[in-house]
């Protein structure tokens, strides 16, 4: 049975680009939402002092994680000149590929990628719109 896998990535808001950095955020989140039926969960929340930005992913295996990454090198281009990495945190086991793709970004920013793999138990309620 497939198992789930949730991804969070954090960063730090560059000086000064807040507001286009959130117009690029919701645009970016609406191409997912449209491109993407299986990336389960895509949100993203700013700290109280809106300097540090988190992505909360979910997906219903690692096959779904790897075609939520197809084009992430081009959206994190365009969201780099907003943001600067700051950590990735992996909870479940994602394919050899997307693990070698976080490794080297987490290198290349030179900040945390943290990995729980095993899956013991749970759920994501999913609702349907009222």
């Amino acid at each position: 049975m497939p198992e789930p896998i949730v991804f969070i990535s954090r960063f730090s808001v560059k000086e000064g680009d807040l507001d286009p950095f959130k117009e690029l955020a919701r645009a970016v989140s609406a191409e997912i939402e449209a491109s993407m039926p299986r990336t389960l969960l895509y949100l993203s929340f700013l700290d109280a002092d809106q300097r540090t930005v988190s992505f909360l992913h979910a997906f219903a295996d690692a096959d779904s994680m790897d075609r939520h990454f197809e084009g992430s090198g081009d959206r994190s281009r365009a969201a780099y000149e907003f943001v600067e990495p700051r950590g990735w945190e992996v909870f479940g086991t994602p394919s050899d590929e997307a693990l070698q793709t976080l490794r080297g970004a987490a290198a290349a920013a030179g900040t945390s990628l943290t990995i729980q793999p095993e899956y013991l138990a749970g759920f994501l309620r999913v609702m349907e719109p009222a």
